[in-house]
């Protein structure tokens, strides 16, 4: 649960928005491939760290870019615990930036986005919108149901600029709040302490529940995706936990080509569950 052997911590920063943080490691001979990590709302790099070991450790070079709002990147609003985002699109255009720019990766080896939760709709995004990839991988797909509509309370703060507003379910980050096994995310007892423990560590890693501006743009960001999702030209395994919502299985069946596969009986947070579910 720490730091790969080599990780090294940097920031991107473009169109003058919240710089992001991300992180890297690689093994000591030349990479199988390049994994990106996008994690899941309030989720750090720091959820990740055994993922990316394991991943090291069998040849692949791992980053992980945290989003705008969240873990060790910059804010758009204050308390620090709230995330906020007036839009998902700084978020897609750090991810090309990040590739472009600082990764560079060599033709000769195989670049892989791999997007958990709403981080999927950020690496669906990245694609349709030009980034070149050999695959995505899509991990618990959190993608925002059509039902809510364009005059929903989230869209409509977001108009009105009150998108920082909290959600009426906001409370402060806390010790004692709820860590990932008792928020059903996982089985494991201490993978599910991981994520509260670095943020009872340092507190700028500490999230909370969402604001409406962030619920709004996480639904445009999903619309986007739908409408464009013919413009994946990649390779997209998608993994399931036990409940799937309908809204990722149609998104798996739209996508030009996209296979997904079952984990019966395993909760969402599927890179912190027990070794019987992650293997």
């Amino acid at each position: 649960f720490y730091p790969p052997e080599g990780w090294a911590w940097g920031f991107i920063e473009t169109g003058g928005k919240p710089a992001q943080r991300y992180g890297v490691a690689a093994g000591w001979r030349a990479p199988r491939a390049t994994v990106v990590i996008l994690p899941g709302y309030g989720e750090s790099a720091e959820a990740w760290f055994e993922t990316a070991s394991g991943l090291i450790r069998r040849g692949y070079t791992v980053w992980i870019l945290e989003r705008a709002g969240q873990g060790g990147s910059g804010r758009y609003t204050l308390p620090r615990d709230l995330g906020f985002v007036p839009s998902f699109d700084p978020d897609v255009a750090n991810v090309r930036a990040l590739v472009r720019v600082v990764i560079r990766p060599p033709e000769t080896s195989p670049l892989i986005l791999l997007g958990h939760a709403d981080g999927a709709v950020v690496a669906l995004r990245a694609v349709e919108t030009g980034l070149k990839v050999d695959g995505v991988i899509i991990s618990s797909p959190e993608v925002a149901s059509k039902a809510v509509s364009t005059d929903s309370a989230q869209a409509l703060a977001g108009r009105a600029g009150l998108g920082r507003l909290p959600s009426a379910d906001w409370r402060p980050w806390s010790r004692s709040s709820p860590d990932a096994r008792g928020s059903g995310l996982t089985h494991d007892p201490w993978r599910g302490r991981v994520q509260q423990a670095w943020q009872t560590a340092n507190p700028d890693l500490r999230m909370s529940s969402a604001s409406l501006g962030w619920r709004g743009a996480h639904q445009a960001a999903s619309r986007a995706v739908e409408v464009d999702v013919a413009a994946v030209k990649a390779d997209v395994l998608m993994l399931l936990p036990d409940k799937t919502t309908k809204e990722a299985l149609a998104l798996c069946k739209a996508l030009p080509d996209c296979r997904s596969v079952a984990v019966p009986g395993a909760l969402p947070a599927l890179h912190l569950e027990q070794d019987r579910f992650r293997q």
